[in-house]
């Protein structure tokens, strides 16, 4: 990625379309934001799996996806924000979350929400 001024939206082909008008990711300079990702698996349309690990599995392969499309990968990720809709979930997605970052740490926060867009 350059090192311009403008703004760089970065598209993955093999993701779920956006459910709002916003892009799944943005380029500037050589930062690349990520907007939030749901569970759903691109191949069926559907949420992956009925259980947290799997679903916090699709959504970390959805960025990892996007990042990837940018030129980057998770291990570069220096923030991420997680919301479950039941903190009882947290030992399983961090366990997950652990697997996929491996031994890079970024900076994180976890909150507990009502609710996610389309449900996952």
């Amino acid at each position: 990625m350059s090192r311009s001024a403008e703004h760089i939206p970065v598209h993955a082909t093999n993701l779920p379309a956006p459910v709002g008008p916003y892009s799944p990711g943005l380029g500037f300079e050589r930062l690349i934001f990520v907007s939030g990702q749901g569970a759903i698996d691109h191949a069926t349309g559907r949420l992956a799996g009925d259980d947290i690990a799997a679903q916090t599995e699709q959504c970390l392969k959805n960025v990892q996806v996007i990042l990837e499309a940018a030129g980057s990968t998770l291990q570069h990720v220096l923030r991420c924000g997680v919301f479950l809709v039941d903190m009882r979930d947290f030992q399983t997605m961090n366990a997950v979350y652990a697997r996929m970052f491996g031994d890079h740490r970024p900076a994180r926060t976890t909150v507990q929400v009502a609710r996610l867009p389309g449900d996952g």
